[in-house]
């Protein structure tokens, strides 16, 4: 049985890959989150540790890896910046001296299409050459772009090393981030004049994808894209919501004030989201990974209410 480690395996997505990685009967499954892992199956070994501590290089050392998956960034807008980067940054680095240190033959890293940024000139669909610029417009993305440039660098560095970094579309279902947080709101904000083009993944398609991933011989960077492409509008009216209109040169300073005060969960920094495109082309998964969404587009929709 090979034995796999995934950190921030208490958050949803860590429990579906968990449930999912379980069902395979091939895996011992190790756990790294500060949280702890809520209805833990007996069999999975859950470590409540920082993965910045000597305890989490404990989990290496004392037993041979086959393959670790990062799932553990943190993405809280309300957070400490300073905590975020540590965290995130140092967090990341401390894995992959691990991986190296012992040897550890496949790692996998969860980054997000978001790194590429949404931008008024960005062509339709965007590769996995596309220069990672999101952190120029969006401070609180500069921990994410930096973690994918350490693992990017990584991959061609540790050459012993399988990496795999998978770059998915926004993630929908029964998670708390962004997408599926917005897409939750009873009025969801909306720029006037203003209806992009984007592209959603089913969260169990995102945890088929990184099964995929930890197939033997798979390397490289991969974008990761649901059924298809839909306007913002669309999407808000098959979940019945009710959008509230904001004229653009208005909504930074009305969002922000609302977010400060807790009237809002959406970050002022998040705005390019719903107002520019940032769609990726996602062949290289499908040809190297043989990745393909299971879920529709309707499916997928809804899944943020289920």
């Amino acid at each position: 049985m090979n034995k796999i480690v995934i950190t921030g395996i208490s958050g949803r997505l860590g429990r579906i890959l968990a449930r999912r990685l379980h069902h395979d009967l091939k895996w011992e499954i190790v756990g790294l989150d500060r949280r702890p892992m809520i209805g833990r199956p007996k069999d999975i070994v859950h470590h409540q540790v920082d993965l910045r501590s000597k305890s989490a290089r404990d989990v290496f050392r004392t037993g041979e890896v086959d393959a670790l998956v990062h799932l553990g960034v943190m993405h809280d807008p309300r957070a400490r910046p300073g905590e975020v980067y540590s965290w995130n940054i140092t967090g990341t680095t401390k894995l992959l001296e691990y991986a190296q240190a012992y040897r550890i033959p496949k790692v996998v890293l969860l980054s997000s299409a978001n790194v590429y940024g949404p931008r008024p000139d960005n062509p339709q669909f965007l590769t996995e050459e596309a220069p990672l610029l999101a952190a120029q417009r969006f401070p609180q993305m500069r921990d994410l772009v930096e973690i994918d440039h350490l693992v990017s660098t990584f991959l061609w560095r540790a050459r012993e090393i399988e990496t795999v970094i998978l770059r998915p579309v926004h993630i929908l279902g029964p998670v708390h981030n962004a997408p599926s947080n917005y897409l939750r709101l009873e009025r969801p904000p909306m720029l006037l004049g203003f209806d992009p083009m984007v592209q959603l993944i089913h969260v169990e398609d995102v945890a088929e994808a990184i099964v995929a991933a930890l197939a033997p011989e798979r390397r490289g960077i991969y974008n990761l894209v649901g059924p298809g492409e839909v306007p913002l509008y669309a999407v808000l009216r098959e979940l019945g919501r009710r959008p509230m209109p904001i004229p653009h040169p208005l909504a930074k300073s009305i969002l922000s004030f609302a977010f400060r005060v807790g009237m809002s969960s959406f970050p002022v920094a998040e705005l390019d989201f719903i107002r520019y495109v940032c769609m990726v082309d996602g062949r290289r998964a499908a040809a190297e990974l043989g990745f393909r969404p299971r879920f529709g587009l309707r499916e997928t929709i809804r899944a943020v209410d289920d």
